[in-house]
């Protein structure tokens, strides 16, 4: 063994000095890159990685909803190839094995050699290696024998494929590996086709179960297979554009964009892509291509001639009660004389009575969680549970536990009788989720599946329960930049944003005056404003929003001894700003200081107008009239 080891070593050397070799072109690639790149000795010993219990569960946990998917196509695949020693396992894309099926009896063999649940095949880990390597190259391979770099593992034998996500991003890697094989390498295609297959199998799953409430399209190239088992999936929303495929319809796409093929773009172009720039047909075709038209007649050509056999499966049913259409009225209490306010609460009243997620965002302190209950209290739901849940102040190892709650003995330090999550305690009415750009990434994974089914399973449990909520997301964070930084899942955000709000700060609000009386008026036998508190409230810039609002209130209202709020009463920080903004009065009004005007205040057309004395249209006019741009809209 030693000899084969030394003789495996030297070949390594010289394919790193590119001398040749009669090695597939993969495997010559990776022993360079594993030498060149990485820095990996072929002399020193490598041995199996496994992570603890706790890591594993973390990368578990990142691919939940992919594993349960797959589960039942790796039980049958392993019966298909368990009578020949194999093993399978499901590694995620960073080469952990997540998922594993061997023979019991030889759990300790299969520990030692790696192939085991937990153990980590990255290549610059473990050099080439049928799991890593795939990951590299996003090709289906098998490393047989003394394909492999590490001397430790030159007696296996394992084969990988890809699967890929729905936005065609590599979401992990199928391999089935033996302690012992024949000779040859020819003896591992059948497993190289088989693992292949299922790889496919698996990702069309994937998109199914994804796409559940969305349009699917099935294509195939021969008739007599396009009902059973599709060669291409696509995903279509109602308007006709595509919102995930599996990687042989993705690798079409690329070929009529004329796309290289693995480009290295976060977001494939082919998502959002209309149906009908690659086929003719558009979404409104569709029914015709359903199992009820016979397989001869649904021919769906590619813009190019290319045709298909195609079978257009219609999107699932959306329970009766989400697609009410009697709206409740707008919220009273929230927008009381901002138009845009105004607008924006009557859409977000309609959107959530429909069932659709709402993400708030906006500056701290503009009062997302105000709005949420607001449309909470004018809903239908407004005898159920509003449940509040802060993401940010949750700590990191108990925010699964407290969202979906466990049952008893679920971890240490669980309750004795197990725990009802925040969750289901918010049956039948909303689940308010403040800074969920602070959630962790494995309790994303988990929320994504109470968003996309609506049932939640308590930690520890294997019975998931149906749950009837509302959710309205808030954050004061840039998601989509979180999602580039691969802090936040992009699949998540699609799901939490089915209506996108932005709030706008207290400083663009126009019923300033309205909301101090409403605040005021809140506070039983609160002192009244004198006209100069007044003023100096409705100048100041408030850069906390409606928060720094209420605190400045409290504060007056502490203070004041008599029947009104006089200027002394105020926070300094209020007043002290306005010995900087000149009075109405002396203000300049002439379109040459309309700039030096609105540069003081910070481009806030409502403050400046208020400083002048002026309309905020007339503000606007000579803005345009002047060619004046507020650099915080700018492009």
């Amino acid at each position: 063994m030693r000899s084969a080891v030394m003789a495996h070593i030297d070949e390594l050397v010289r394919a790193a000095r590119d001398e040749g070799g009669a090695r597939d072109p993969l495997i010559s690639q990776s022993w360079r890159r594993c030498i060149a790149e990485y820095r990996l000795d072929p002399a020193a010993p490598r041995r199996a990685y496994i992570h603890t219990q706790a890591r594993l569960r973390e990368h578990r946990d990142a691919l939940d909803d992919l594993i349960r998917v797959a589960r039942f196509g790796v039980e049958a695949l392993y019966r298909q190839v368990s009578g020949l020693g194999y093993v399978l396992i499901l590694a995620d894309a960073r080469g952990v094995a997540v998922d594993f099926i061997g023979d019991s009896s030889r759990d300790e063999d299969l520990r030692r050699a790696g192939l085991y649940r937990g153990s980590d095949w990255n290549e610059h880990l473990a050099g080439t290696c049928a799991v890593g390597t795939c990951i590299a190259t996003g090709k289906a391979l098998s490393v047989h024998l003394d394909d492999h770099f590490a001397g430790d593992h030159i007696g296996l034998t394992c084969t990988a494929a890809p699967v890929y996500a729905a936005d065609g991003t590599l979401a992990a890697v199928l391999d089935i590996s033996a302690l012992q094989a024949p000779g040859p390498k020819a003896s591992q295609h059948l497993a190289l086709q088989l693992v292949t297959s299922f790889a496919h199998r698996i990702e069309t799953a994937s998109l199914h179960n994804g796409f559940r409430r969305e349009w699917m399209l099935h294509l195939s190239r021969s008739p007599e297979f396009a009902d059973i088992e599709p060669e291409l999936a696509l995903a279509v929303d109602g308007g006709g554009h595509i919102l995930g495929f599996n990687s042989r319809a993705r690798a079409l796409i690329d070929r009529v964009l004329h796309r290289p093929r693995g480009a290295p773009d976060l977001r494939h172009a082919g998502l959002g892509l209309r149906l009908d720039a690659l086929f003719e047909a558009t979404v409104d075709d569709l029914p015709r291509f359903t199992r009820a038209v016979p397989v001869e007649r649904r021919v769906l050509r590619l813009r190019g001639g290319e045709r298909f056999y195609a079978l257009a499966l219609e999107p699932a049913e959306i329970p009766a009660r989400a697609v009410a259409r009697t709206a409740p009225p707008a919220p009273p209490d929230f927008a009381g004389g901002d138009p845009v306010l105004a607008r924006m609460a009557a859409r977000a009243s309609r959107l959530y009575a429909a069932g659709v997620s709402l993400l708030v965002g906006g500056e701290t302190g503009t009062g997302k969680e105000f709005f949420a209950k607001a449309l909470h209290r004018a809903s239908g739901r407004a005898d159920k549970p509003f449940v509040a849940v802060n993401c940010a102040a949750l700590p990191e190892t108990l925010i699964e536990s407290e969202l979906f709650g466990h049952v008893a003995g679920a971890f240490t330090g669980a309750a004795a009788k197990g725990r009802t999550g925040l969750v289901q305690q918010a049956e039948g009415g909303t689940l308010f989720l403040d800074e969920i750009g602070d959630m962790p990434l494995s309790a994303q994974t988990r929320l994504l599946r109470v968003l996309a089914e609506r049932e939640v399973t308590a930690l520890g449990s294997t019975t998931p329960q149906t749950v009837d909520i509302r959710v309205i997301a808030a954050t004061h964070r840039d998601l989509a930049a979180l999602v580039r930084e691969g802090r936040f899942r992009e699949d998540l955000l699609y799901r939490l944003g089915g209506a996108r709000f932005v709030l706008p700060p207290l400083r663009e609000r126009d019923d300033l005056p309205a909301l101090v009386a409403r605040l005021l008026a809140a506070r039983p036998g609160a002192p009244r404003l004198s006209p100069e508190a007044a003023a100096a409230l409705m100048r100041h810039a408030w850069p906390g929003n409606v928060r720094e609002l209420v605190g400045a209130l409290d504060h007056a209202c502490a203070l004041a001894e008599g029947p009104e709020i006089g200027l002394d009463d105020l926070p300094s920080t209020v007043t002290a700003a306005q010995a900087h903004i000149p009075a109405p009065e002396t203000a300049a009004t002439g379109d040459a200081s309309l700039e030096e005007a609105l540069r003081r205040r910070a481009w806030n057309v409502s403050a400046v107008a208020r400083d002048l004395g002026l309309d905020r249209s007339t503000i606007h006019r000579r803005m345009r009239r002047l060619g004046l741009v507020s650099p915080n809209h700018a492009g």
